[in-house]
């Protein structure tokens, strides 16, 4: 491979950068609109959140100035170096950070803070990407799946030991990426898969239907068309799965007429036929020597054991604020004085903006700060109030036209590592925007993670922007390779 010296602004994409300027301005003046102050009107006034925010915003386009002046060879070359110092900081952090707000994830440095969780996601797609392009790396292979899902889920751990759930939650964009790069669609599926199980059982956790609990049986019934429909998906037209269909079929016609007669906990029922089905699929595997139908047996056991574990992992795991959030989150308590307030408040504020909003600060929700941080986690409902449908819509197309954008940047990436931080980059930020306007919104728990370029805040900003450009610089460089 030869390489040829190039002129970095000539191969920059500027659309990436116009839009990035577009947004983090944007923030700036919501920023200064959640927070206006009516003894304080300037936005440069240092004092003020506006005012800080200026000068998070100058120092992150001298960063990223900076990392465009920078070979790209040198993210490659430092990449563990860099993974490797983050979580040191993060490690550090846990011992060392004051407890604020309930979580010990920032470092106090004089007037400033900052929260080293932020900075772990660039640290940790640089890592991702350096072992996806090592030579003979195979994804399907036992040991480098393993050190994979070691470097994603070693700073998550370190982020939850600091109490930053939310933050940790963000390293599961990872997997959208091993995904592109050929992680078996089966993986991507059972994590659905859970989050559906926990959902159910704890949505309908204290429902019961007779004698039937909701919550469970639900779960049940799922794990048994999942079966029926990977078996399908398998060996599809086979007489194996015609003789499986009709078996389930029949079970479920005699039970609901048993039931009519002698009510009974249908959970029992169930609990058979996922039996009936997993011997049936033993016979198959024996038979056939064919794997496939194993590991439809591995699903169904493993799925029994979450299932049975959620209740444990619920009241034993999960701190009390995050059982409560959830339970609001998914409707099983209403509670819009308390754990509910932040996002009732958020709702009202971007239901009273209509369509074309009220105008730049009129809004009067976030005018009389009956939103709480509406400034940081919430600055969305900021937007929503002043500017309406209309301008959230266009904010949100902003956003999905720069993620839409990486992808295309990074599928005309030649070199692996390049590819593969791209994906991490627009994992990082859909992950970021689907669950902040989520949570805004009420249709996702509150885990507390800001709004890309529009949450106030220094590490965030920082982050985000270091995150952006390096891919930047990596994919200006491209064209060094023929």
């Amino acid at each position: 491979m030869s390489y040829r010296k190039i002129n970095i602004w000539d191969t920059l994409d500027w659309w990436s950068v116009a839009i990035y300027l577009i947004l983090v301005i944007a923030g700036w003046f919501s920023i200064y609109a959640a927070t206006y102050d009516y003894d304080h009107t300037s936005m440069v006034d240092l004092s003020g959140r506006a005012g800080m925010q200026m000068i998070w915003i100058l120092s992150s386009l001298l960063i990223g100035f900076s990392l465009l002046m920078i070979e790209s060879d040198w993210y490659d070359v430092f990449a563990f170096w860099i993974y490797v110092i983050v979580m040191l900081l993060l490690i550090v952090t846990i011992f060392i950070a004051p407890d604020i707000k309930g979580s010990r994830s920032w470092l106090v440095l004089g007037p400033v803070r900052i929260q080293p969780a932020e900075f772990a996601k660039f640290a940790t797609a640089l890592a991702v990407a350096k072992v996806m392009s090592v030579y003979k790396f195979e994804l399907l292979n036992l040991r480098s799946m393993a050190s994979l899902l070691g470097l994603i889920f070693l700073p998550a751990l370190l982020i939850i030991l600091q109490k930053e759930t939310g933050s940790a939650l963000v390293f599961l964009a990872f997997f959208l990426v091993l995904y592109r790069e050929g992680m078996p669609g089966a993986i991507l599926f059972s994590g659905f898969i859970a989050v559906l199980f926990f959902v159910l059982e704890i949505r309908f956790a204290t429902d019961v239907w007779d004698r039937t609990p909701v919550g469970e049986f639900l779960v049940l019934v799922v794990i048994i068309l999942s079966m029926t429909g990977l078996l399908y998906n398998y060996v599809k037209g086979r007489r194996n799965v015609k003789y499986l269909l009709y078996g389930v079929i029949g079970v479920s016609f005699v039970s609901c007429i048993a039931y009519q007669f002698i009510p009974f906990n249908m959970c029992w029922a169930a609990l058979a036929l996922i039996a009936g089905i997993t011997l049936f699929l033993l016979y198959l595997f024996i038979k056939y020597r064919a794997f496939h139908y194993l590991w439809i047996v591995v699903f169904a056991v493993c799925s029994l054991g979450f299932l049975y574990s959620v209740d444990y992992v619920f009241d034993e795991v999960l701190e009390p604020h995050q059982q409560t959030r959830i339970q609001v989150a998914l409707g099983v308590i209403d509670d819009p004085s308390g754990a509910g307030y932040n996002v009732n408040q958020s709702k009202i504020a971007i239901g009273s903006g209509g369509i074309l909003g009220k105008g730049y600060l009129n809004g009067t929700q976030t005018k009389l700060k009956y939103v709480p941080e509406q400034d940081t986690d919430f600055i969305f409902c900021t937007i929503g109030e002043e500017k309406g449908f209309i301008g959230a819509s266009v904010v949100m197309l902003l956003f999905l036209i720069l993620i839409l954008r990486l992808i295309f940047m990074a599928e005309r990436q030649r070199a692996t590592f390049h590819r593969v931080y791209g994906y991490c980059v627009a994992g990082i930020l859909f992950f970021h925007l689907a669950v902040n306007i989520g949570m805004v919104i009420g249709i996702t728990p509150v885990i507390g993670i800001p709004l890309p370029f529009f949450s106030y805040g220094g590490s965030s900003l920082w982050a985000f922007t270091i995150l952006l450009f390096i891919f930047l610089r990596l994919d200006a460089s491209r064209s060094d390779r023929l």
